[in-house]
């Protein structure tokens, strides 16, 4: 058992959740149908008060162990139940049936500003979070410096963090959370809010978090870096574990599931997002594509609950490795959409010029900074084997990269004195 620092068993989680009224429930309709019928009545609002909650299981029976020094890479679509999984693991909620032993100190990453009060300033919040993961005073005040270097906002450490971009706010937690050496470290997909760079160096942080003998649980749907961090992984799908195994393995499991099941029809009330708008159609225009041709996915949407004001759609553009190759987010065209029942559209693209192969599209309608649906795998998108470049002579020429490029190159011979080429307009 001390070989293990954590160990589930049984975990099982309930959510209740609550469906829309029927518009015919307003007052009138009630005194009218009270007074025509009132024993049906009274068995008919009980009955709706049965049907408007459901029993949503986010985990179900999961159990699993984890040694000292695992790296656990944690996969699979949103709604999976990942994220319960690791709020029940770092204590902030308390699993519905079942048991979790944690042997060690445990810190977590899990949303933006957890553990952070806005009004302190960034010097003082590295105190509070280190506090509250159990840090003393004087360990904090030794990792001090290090942890302001890795964060790289020393300019604005005595700067209240309610004035921190939701990046500034990452760098500075996993910053706190990876240097006060925990003996667990949990870290959820909020490592994508950073910038690229940023990703690398924390990808290189808990590479040696792992070498100096912790145990790290990550969440990702970044399937290379899966496999290059974790030793382990597990695949969960509908609040169950589907596969355990070594991470290579896990996520070929993964992938294979993705491509046997085609888009992910998961019903729209389970996806994530508030819900007030959802995704109810999405696919590509045509079954292939040329990867230098405009690609296009047509959509409908439709109003489940209330309005919600102005609106934005992004999709991603997913490869076979999970990697995303491009994000496209309505926003950077100027595209916002007014709130209506239901409204249909397209989404193009051209560049970048897709490889051969299958891709995902992800699709995302956001309001006022809240994710109203977010729907994994919405359908997928065949690039057709042929290369876009007319006098293509080798497969070698194009084998490296994850996209192909819109390029030429221009060259001349040069006498000894002669001036290089001028810069293209």
């Amino acid at each position: 058992m001390n070989d293990y620092v954590i160990s589930a068993e049984n975990l099982s989680k309930r959510f209740v959740i609550g469906h829309q009224r029927d518009s015919r429930d307003g007052l009138r309709h009630v005194i009218e149908n009270a007074c025509r019928n009132p024993f049906g009545w009274l068995k008919s609002r009980r009955a709706a008060r049965q049907k408007a909650h459901e029993d949503f299981w986010a985990l179900d029976d999961v159990s699993f162990q984890i040694k000292r020094g695992d790296v656990v890479g944690i996969i699979g679509r949103n709604g999976a139940g990942k994220s319960t999984l690791l709020k029940i693991l770092s204590r902030i909620t308390e699993p519905t049936r079942g048991r979790v032993r944690l042997n060690g100190r445990v810190a977590s990453l899990l949303e933006v500003g957890t553990g952070f009060h806005p009004e302190l300033t960034g010097r003082e919040n590295i105190y509070l979070n280190g506090a509250i993961l159990g840090m003393s005073k004087t360990e904090i005040r030794r990792k001090f410096d290090e942890i302001v270097a890795f964060s790289e906002i020393d300019q604005f450490l005595d700067t209240p963090v309610k004035r921190y971009s939701s990046g500034m706010y990452v760098r500075l937690a996993f910053a706190v959370a990876a240097h006060l050496e925990p003996d667990i470290l949990i870290v959820d997909e909020v490592l994508a809010v950073g910038d690229a760079e940023f990703q690398r160096k924390c990808l290189g942080k808990m590479h040696d978090v792992a070498h100096g003998g912790r145990t790290i649980l990550f969440v990702s749907h970044n399937m290379q870096a899966v496999s290059v961090l974790c030793n382990r992984a597990l695949f969960f799908r509908n609040g169950s574990v589907v596969h355990a195994g070594s991470a290579r393995e896990t996520i070929d499991v993964y992938l294979a599931s993705l491509a046997r099941g085609g888009a992910d029809n998961t019903a729209p009330d389970h996806r994530p997002g508030s819900g007030d708008y959802r995704f109810t159609h999405a696919g590509p225009a045509r079954e292939y594509f040329d990867g230098a041709a405009e690609k296009s996915i047509l959509f409908e949407v439709r109003r489940q609950k209330r309005p919600v004001g102005r609106m934005w759609l992004s999709a991603h553009v997913v490869d076979s490795e999970g990697v995303v190759v491009t994000q496209c987010d309505s926003r950077l065209v100027g595209t916002l959409i007014e709130d209506c029942e239901r409204f249909a559209g397209r989404f193009r693209f051209t560049t970048p010029w897709l490889k051969p192969g299958n891709y995902r599209i992800d699709l995302f309608i956001c309001a006022g900074g809240v994710i109203v649906d977010s729907w994994e795998n919405a359908c997928s998108l065949n690039i057709s084997p042929v290369i876009p470049y007319p006098q293509s002579a080798s497969e070698d020429g194009a084998k490296f990269g994850v996209v192909f490029g819109d390029f030429a190159w221009d060259t001349r011979e040069m006498a000894e004195k002669s001036e290089p080429l001028p810069a293209r307009p």
